[in-house]
């Protein structure tokens, strides 16, 4: 027998990380001394307070039964309470909070609640995939917003046709921003308030990376800012503050009518999160500052490290303000796809194609801070040698 599949599953691209697992695997294979800096998986363990409180909360039979699919209000009474001690943000867990299998589940299904066949949606890019995939799957079309050096990798709304904006249902935003590590100003989302207002745009903004910052500088939250709860929500995850990429816990807060639309898709979709982790995860969000801190301290070690070690080859790289990324421009004569394959057939250093992240990404290649020191100070020698 042969199966067809289904027109939107062939009219997606090829998955960019599961390409890059791919190369990883071919490479390992080959019994390559592999450096992996190419995926945003961090490799310092989940604090020991957060799995202790996982050990307890699992031997409780009352978590052995199906979740709500909203999450319980412990939980979502936890995320309040963190907005409001990090940015002053009032939310009602009832309404305004729901709880995600992992913030990739709740963007990538948001787009089935508010799309219709044709509907545009803005996508950054360069820019997760899953933004852009999460339309396809709904029947909308993608509309991307490049992200340059010279607009300061922020989308130029003022270079977004009328006629595009009148389509436009949803615009997705990440700041600090994945793959560019750039931080957004307030007086962004400001304008992108105004643009969403004007024509009825519900904006997705993911704040993933807002807790991996340096030298104290706080990203803000687009919930911050008046009126952003009038317009759209949020999306956050604790796998990147937590080093809980495994665990799968996320939660979108904000406008509780767009809240309400995703829910209704979750109830028919799935169950919810385990509630043992949901218990977990409270214990996380009330981690102390401290702790945190000397994950940030860790990013930050490995940060200067390698801003030292790839400028001092000569490649013109951007120095992060926060997020573990780092957003290089690849050495003239070099695609990206070019230059990635360079350094991992002759320095065993794996990072991501930047035009793997959309069209203007090409010319860039991103590298991640997750790797230890050692590894990382090994990787520039590697690179510095194969160029």
């Amino acid at each position: 027998m042969k199966f067809e599949l289904a027109e939107r599953v062939k009219s997606l691209p090829p998955y960019l990380f599961a390409r890059i697992d791919e190369m990883k695997a071919e490479a390992l294979k080959r019994g390559k001394d592999l450096i992996d800096i190419s995926i945003g998986d961090p490799d310092i363990p989940t604090p020991v307070h957060i799995v202790e409180a996982m050990k307890k909360a699992v031997e409780k039979p009352e978590h052995h039964r199906y979740p709500s699919y909203e999450g319980m209000l412990a939980y979502r009474e936890a995320v309040a309470g963190w907005y409001k001690r990090r940015f002053g943000v009032e939310l009602d867990p009832q309404t305004e909070v729901l709880s995600l299998i992992g913030s990739k589940e709740g963007i990538g299904h948001i787009s089935l609640a508010f799309v219709n066949p044709g509907d545009l949606v803005l996508c950054p890019s360069p820019g997760y995939p899953v933004y852009s995939i999460g339309t396809l799957f709904a029947d909308g079309e993608p509309y991307y917003m490049p992200l340059t050096e010279e607009s300061n990798f922020l989308p130029d709304l003022k270079a977004i046709p009328e006629s595009v904006l009148q389509r436009a249902k949803m615009m997705f935003l990440n700041y600090p921003n994945n793959p560019t590590a750039q931080v957004a100003t307030e007086e962004f989302f400001r304008e992108v308030i105004e643009v969403a207002h004007k024509y009825n745009i519900i904006v997705c903004h993911d704040a993933a990376y807002s807790e991996i910052y340096y030298e104290g500088r706080k990203p803000i939250s687009f919930m911050q800012i008046e009126g952003a709860k009038e317009v759209g929500v949020e999306f956050h995850s604790l796998s990147k503050t937590y080093n809980m990429t495994g665990w799968r816990i996320g939660f979108v807060v904000g406008n509780r009518e767009v809240i309400k639309g995703l829910g209704k898709i979750k109830t028919n979709l799935d169950s919810g999160v385990f509630q043992a982790i949901q218990e977990a995860s409270v214990v996380a969000l009330n981690t102390e500052e401290s702790i945190l801190d000397e994950i940030r301290s860790t990013y930050q070690q490995r940060r200067d490290i390698l801003y030292e070690g790839l400028k001092s080859i000569g490649l013109e790289v951007f120095k992060p303000e926060a997020t573990f990324y780092f957003w290089v421009k690849v050495p003239k004569g070099y695609t990206s796809e070019e230059f990635t394959i360079h350094l991992l057939e002759k320095a065993g250093v794996l990072g991501t194609p930047g035009n793997g992240f959309g069209t203007p990404g090409e010319g860039y290649i991103r590298f991640a801070l997750t790797a230890p020191v050692e590894r990382i100070e090994e990787a520039v020698q590697r690179i510095r040698e194969s160029l």
